[in-house]
């Protein structure tokens, strides 16, 4: 044949126009996707990365160490007048007022200690005064003791009004009982120390005179109706004798104890309430080793006592109750001061903080929950005779031995906040120990806050803990059931309908879980128990009976189908536990399971509980699980399990050598994000539990999260307040959780695959 007879093979043409566009528009739309993908990847990279700078930015003010500068140095004002033996201001820091032993009240300027005004006490001719007392830092209410025996209770009041859009500020002195004088001692012996308590029914002074006798005086407020006057009915009140001299006298805000003191470091306790009369409760020394004290004062509240001692340490003390019902004098914490003898205390006006000063020019801010320092330093060279904090604990104003007044700035706007506060056990008034508590508001102003995260987080993880426990083996045998026994026909309809579920809103499981399965459940809890028994009995019972039926029998039912008989069979079981309930309750609990619970076995049960939460939890998690899982095990390459089969292995050898390890990435996977939904869930925790910040693992209490805790306190908070922050600081904390638990899945899912890739 001759060659040229061969046909040639057609040319192609790579270079045609066709070919041409049909590249450059495939290498657009590559060149776009991959920008768009880039840009997506880096968008949320940014967005997380902004979350989390702006939770660092509104958490960072939390942490800012207090910091103050002075602003003013002046003479005392009016120092002709007598020494000063009580330095306050009013709520602005612009007006001050100091009163002096000669019974004068001098009010100045701040700023340069011009004077403003001056009011003379109404106090007898001759009678001098001899100590300054107020009833609480913030009522403005004081009582001078006179060198007479007698007593005048008045206030300082401040009458604020904006003339032209300026404001000016009118001090003036108002005496709410009147101008008449109390008379404490009627041997009229000079009062050396004194003490008030006021509520707005009663009030009681109490006062040591020179010859080292306890003098009380306690009235009942009566107000005219007509003419809104206040008139005081004398109550007798009869004080035991005392083993010592008394140095200080302080009167709690209850009218219950009264604590006397002498320089040794001895303090007695005196219960008005008991019940042969006024009796000495207890007798304590409180001071170490051979220190004295040099003073005692009331903290916000009225609760606790804070004594000063002569090296520098301040105490706070206060009565605790135990289970007897019987009080005691107890130390809560101690506070080291920088050096040298303290001089001056001032107490903060809304929160539980105070200032120290001592002989050698030093202050220091203190707070008592966060049992911590805020501030150490040098003012002057000399010693410091008064130190007030005006009412915000803004400004302080000192006054030192030379009647210099220093004026100064302070920069101390969340002293309550330390780690021990956060995250460890702190001892509140009122508690008989040491306890993790979050209760950040309450009805009065004297509220100690509770800022513990503890018991939040605790709430976090205890509430993802049931719901993993309820979800996990759940989804997991689920889709691998799905995903490798069941029937592709029916896996079509059973995959989409657990995914369907993720779509439920959960707000309306939580609604259900609160309102109908929490009321349900404690109606049926020895059936609610059962079933978690008598199911999976009833399915193992039910498919040993399948094995063995009759092949007749079983090939009626098309391969991959069976799990359609276990339905009836989880119906049935089900409601044969729920109706065997009131027979288990009656033979096993007394006839009701709850009150056994408590009385007998001891253990809280709340309605709305972590049974609930479980259950309604892990409803939400299911889908989230049982998707991925599923997806990771229907993923498996098809020959791995050919071959398995092909050597001789079973399904079931199959599916725990070969298709488990291969999918265990993405079924960590699945678990880690299960376990990030469970941990981030608001609504379901938020109504379904009794949203209790409390550290219990009992399945049957309540808990409150990190999440719900946001969502019910953010809408209350005050912008920019420390409780503000702290909810902050809670999402900051969720989110690093999130973070960490992540990163950590992510790694561990990389060894995982790397370990499985060679199957």
């Amino acid at each position: 044949m001759n060659d040229s007879a061969v046909l040639k093979p057609p040319e192609l043409d790579f270079d045609s126009a066709q070919l041409k566009r049909h590249r450059k528009k495939r290498n657009l739309t590559d060149l776009a996707a991959k920008h768009t993908i880039a840009m997506g990847g880096i968008s949320v990279i940014v967005a997380i990365s902004l979350i989390f700078f702006y939770l660092l930015y509104e958490v960072a003010p939390l942490f800012k160490p207090a910091g103050a500068d002075q602003v003013s140095e002046y003479q005392l004002p009016a120092a002709e007048l007598g020494a000063t033996l009580y330095m306050t201001a009013e709520e602005q820091g612009e007006k001050a007022l100091r009163i002096t032993d000669q019974g004068v009240a001098v009010f100045f300027n701040t700023a340069d200690g011009s004077e403003h005004s001056r009011v003379s006490l109404p106090i007898p001719s001759g009678a001098r005064v001899t100590q300054i007392a107020n009833a609480d830092p913030s009522s403005r209410t004081l009582a001078a003791a006179l060198d007479n025996g007698q007593v005048l209770v008045f206030k300082h009041s401040y009458r604020l009004s904006y003339p032209n859009d300026v404001r000016v500020i009118e001090p003036y002195i108002e005496f709410p009982f009147g101008e008449e004088v109390i008379t404490l001692d009627e041997s009229g012996s000079s009062i050396r120390r004194v003490s008030m308590s006021l509520t707005e029914e009663a009030l009681i002074v109490v006062g040591v005179n020179t010859n080292n006798a306890l003098f009380a005086s306690k009235f009942t407020m009566e107000e005219n109706f007509l003419s809104g006057n206040i008139s005081l009915e004398p109550e007798e009140v009869t004080l035991p004798q005392l083993g010592f001299k008394p140095e200080f006298v302080v009167t709690e805000p209850g009218m219950r104890w009264v604590f006397v003191g002498n320089a040794a470091g001895k303090v007695q306790v005196i219960d008005l309430f008991s019940d042969e009369g006024a009796d000495i409760n207890s007798s304590i020394n409180v001071a170490q080793g051979n220190h004295s004290i040099t003073g005692m004062e009331l903290l916000l509240g009225g609760s606790s006592v804070l004594i000063t001692e002569s090296q520098g340490a301040v105490s706070q003390w206060f009565m605790v109750r135990d289970d007897a019902n019987h009080y005691r004098f107890q130390e809560v914490r101690r506070f080291a001061h920088k050096d040298g003898q303290i001089s001056a205390l001032s107490i903060e006006h809304r929160r539980k903080g105070f200032a120290v000063a001592d002989v050698n020019g030093n202050i220091s801010l203190m707070n008592s929950t966060a049992h911590s320092t805020a501030l150490d330093m040098s003012v002057t060279d000399e010693a410091i005779k008064h130190i007030t904090l005006t009412p915000r604990s803004d400004y302080a104003l000192i006054e030192t031995e030379s009647g210099s007044i220093l004026w100064w700035h302070i920069d101390n706007e969340h002293p309550e906040i330390s780690f021990s506060a956060l995250w460890g056990e702190v001892w509140y008034e009122g508690y008989q120990e040491p306890d993790y508590i979050w209760q950040s508001s309450a009805a009065n102003n004297d509220f100690e806050p509770k800022y513990s995260l503890s018991p939040l987080a605790f709430g976090t993880l205890k509430a993802a803990f049931y719901a993993m426990l309820v979800a996990t083996p759940l989804a997991i045998c689920g889709a691998l059931y799905t995903a490798y026994f069941m029937a592709p026909a029916l896996r079509r309809k059973v995959k989409p309908s657990i995914e369907l579920m993720e779509a439920l809103p959960t707000v309306i499981l939580g609604f259900l879980a609160g309102l109908f399965f929490a009321p349900f459940m404690e109606s049926n809890l020895p059936g609610v128990f059962a079933i978690l028994i008598i199911v999976p009995i009833s399915i193992l019972v039910f498919g040993y009976l399948w094995n063995n039926a009759p092949s007749a029998v079983r090939y009626l039912v098309p391969d991959g189908w069976d799990p359609a008989l276990l339905i009836p069979v989880v119906l049935v079981a089900g409601w044969f536990s729920l109706e065997i309930s009131p027979l288990l309750e009656l033979a096993m609990f007394d006839g009701d399971m709850r009150k056994w619970l408590t009385n007998e076995a001891g253990i809280d049960f709340d309605q709305r509980n972590a049974l609930v939460v479980g259950a309604a939890m892990g409803f939400a998690v299911i889908p989230t699980i049982f998707s991925i899982t599923e997806d990771a095990v229907f993923s498996v390459p098809k020959h791995l399990t050919y071959g398995s089969l092909a050597l001789g292995a079973t399904q079931w050898q199959t599916m725990v050598r070969v298709i488990l390890p291969t999918a265990s990435p993405g079924i960590f996977s699945a678990i880690m994000i299960g376990m990030g939904r469970a941990v981030g869930e608001t609504m379901i925790v938020l109504m379904a539990t009794g949203n209790t910040p409390i550290m219990d693992i009992n399945i049957f209490e309540g808990m409150r999260t990190l999440s719900a805790n946001i969502a019910v306190e953010m809408p209350e908070s005050e912008v920019g307040s420390t409780h503000y922050r702290i909810l902050f600081l809670a999402a900051f904390v969720l989110f690093l959780f999130t973070f960490v638990v992540n990163t950590l899945a992510e790694f561990v899912r990389q060894r995982l695959r790397n370990r499985y890739s060679v199957i």
